[in-house]
């Protein structure tokens, strides 16, 4: 059931636990203090929010991302679009339009959080689908408040004090088998070291803090360590707290990376043309 956030904001919830589609927004300019609020509130109450098709120019995804706070301009130049340092795209068409038969980004298929591999990690993420796909190529998101509220209390109590190192070299170059970071990106986004379990700076509810970036465990054999990351990341996925979002092209998702992992899924690269627009909020230091 859709509940009235303003006068004409409205949002409707996607599963029972997680995900909202907001209506009554016109995102082709600038928000008013209340309507933000309102949608900022419903950001941190449902962690993933959907926005209808509509256009959405680069300049003003840009500007939308800013009123949520500092933008990310990633470390991985060669997918910056549209002049904007801020924007990222990820796309499997060439020059003519045509699929070129490559993923762009195969990291992008395992369950992660965005900017977990810097220090000052992810808050909000911002994706506008430009194109896409008939079949496949969906975008699937994870509650982690859920995930560590399901931990029975033998597992809270091992991990209540781990920390994870984070490496975009490990997640990017050396787990997948691709190599698009050169030497000059690897040295400047070193590994850094995150809680296992955070507490959200602004609910204060904890949440597991991992995926696909998280390499080893602080002070533990990494073989070690390697099985407990996968143990907690599989351990993370509950069906009923999982949305999982077949894309129409034009639609904007906007989540939290600080509570919610996500993942895209497999599409067909040869055939089926996907293009996405992403930019990353900065948010703090875990703790």
């Amino acid at each position: 059931m859709a509940a009235v956030l303003t006068s004409a904001l409205t949002v409707r919830p996607l599963t029972p636990r997680l995900g909202a589609e907001i209506s009554g927004v016109d995102l082709s300019g600038e928000l008013t203090d209340d309507a933000f609020r309102a949608l900022y509130q419903a950001f941190l109450r449902y962690e993933v929010l959907l926005f209808p098709p509509h256009d959405l120019p680069p300049a003003r995804q840009v500007a939308f991302g800013r009123r949520f706070g500092e933008l990310q301009v990633h470390v991985m130049n060669q997918y910056h679009a549209d002049g904007h340092p801020e924007l990222y795209r990820l796309s499997n068409i060439d020059e003519r339009g045509k699929p070129t038969g490559r993923h762009p980004d195969k990291g992008t298929l395992a369950w992660h959080t965005d900017g977990s591999w810097q220090r000052v990690t992810g808050q909000a993420t911002l994706i506008y689908g430009e194109v896409m796909p008939d079949r496949g190529g969906e975008t699937h998101f994870c509650d982690m408040y859920g995930a560590y509220e399901r931990l029975d209390e033998a597992w809270k109590a091992r991990i209540a004090n781990l920390r994870a190192v984070h490496n975009l070299d490990f997640s990017r170059n050396r787990r997948h088998g691709e190599d698009p970071l050169t030497d000059a990106q690897r040295l400047a986004k070193p590994p850094v070291d995150h809680p296992v379990v955070r507490t959200h700076p602004e609910t204060g509810r904890k949440c597991l803090y991992l995926g696909d970036h998280a390499e080893y465990i602080v002070g533990m054999p990494y073989d070690e360590g390697r099985a407990l990351i996968e143990a907690l990341n599989a351990l993370a996925v509950h069906p009923d707290l999982t949305y999982e979002h077949r894309w129409t092209a034009r639609q904007l998702l906007v989540w939290d990376n600080r509570c919610v992992m996500h993942r895209a899924t497999a599409f067909d690269t040869a055939k089926q043309p996907r293009v996405i627009r992403r930019c990353t909020v900065l948010g703090e230091i875990p703790a």
